[in-house]
C-alpha cells in the first residue's frame, strides 16, 4: 500500500464526502447504458453491495478488532466493496471516462482513507500489526486465517450499511431510466 503524507491524508478524509457528490454527478451526466451494459454491469455492483453488507454485519467499530466474516479474508472489504459497485456501475454506464475518474478517485481519495484507518486501528488494537501481516488489505486471502461471529443483522443496521443499498438503488433507477 502507498504511503501518503498524513496531513494529505487528513485533508483528503475531510473532503471525501463532497467528493463523492461530484462523482454522482459525473455519473448522472457520462453515463450512456444500455440493456446489455445493466445486465453486466448491476450483478457485478450487486456483488460488492453484498459484499459491503457482509462487512457491515462484522464490524463494530472501535469496539473490537473484526476478523470475522470478509474481515478474515482481507482488511478493507468495505472499501474492496466499494470498488466493485463501482466497477459494475462503470460497466453498465459504458463509459470509459467515468472509469478512468472512479480509477483516479479510489487512488487518490480511498486509499489515502484506509491508510488513516489503519492508522487509528493500530492506535487502537495492539493486536491489529499481527493481523496486518495475516491478512491482506485489498486482495482477498483465498484460505480462511481466523474464525469469529457470524453476521449480525443489528450491526448492518448500526452501521447505516442500508445507505449505500439505496445509493445502489437510486443509481441503478438512473441507469435504467437513462437506457430507455
Amino acid at each position: 500500500m502507498v504511503n501518503f503524507p498524513k496531513a494529505y491524508a487528513d485533508r483528503v478524509a475531510k473532503v471525501r464526502i463532497a467528493f463523492n457528490f461530484l462523482l454522482v454527478g459525473a455519473f448522472a451526466w457520462f453515463s450512456h447504458p444500455s440493456m446489455q451494459s445493466l445486465a453486466v454491469g448491476l450483478p457485478v455492483s450487486f456483488c460488492g453491495l453484498a459484499l459491503r453488507a457482509w462487512a457491515a454485519g462484522n464490524l463494530a467499530k472501535d469496539a473490537r478488532l473484526a476478523r470475522s466474516g470478509p474481515y478474515a479474508y482481507l482488511r478493507n472489504p468495505l472499501y474492496m466493496g466499494t470498488l466493485v459497485v463501482a466497477a459494475g456501475l462503470v460497466i453498465a454506464s459504458q463509459s470509459l471516462g467515468l472509469g478512468i475518474l472512479f480509477a483516479l478517485a479510489f487512488g487518490l481519495i480511498y486509499l489515502p482513507v484506509i491508510q488513516l484507518e489503519e492508522q487509528h486501528l493500530r492506535s487502537l488494537f495492539p493486536d491489529y500489526a499481527e493481523y496486518a501481516q495475516e491478512v491482506p488489505a485489498l486482495v482477498p486471502r483465498i484460505r480462511r486465517t481466523t474464525q469469529g461471529a457470524a453476521f449480525r443483522l443489528q450491526l448492518y443496521l448500526k452501521n447505516r450499511e442500508y445507505e449505500a443499498l439505496a445509493g445502489f438503488l437510486a443509481g441503478t433507477a438512473l441507469l435504467v431510466w437513462k437506457s430507455w
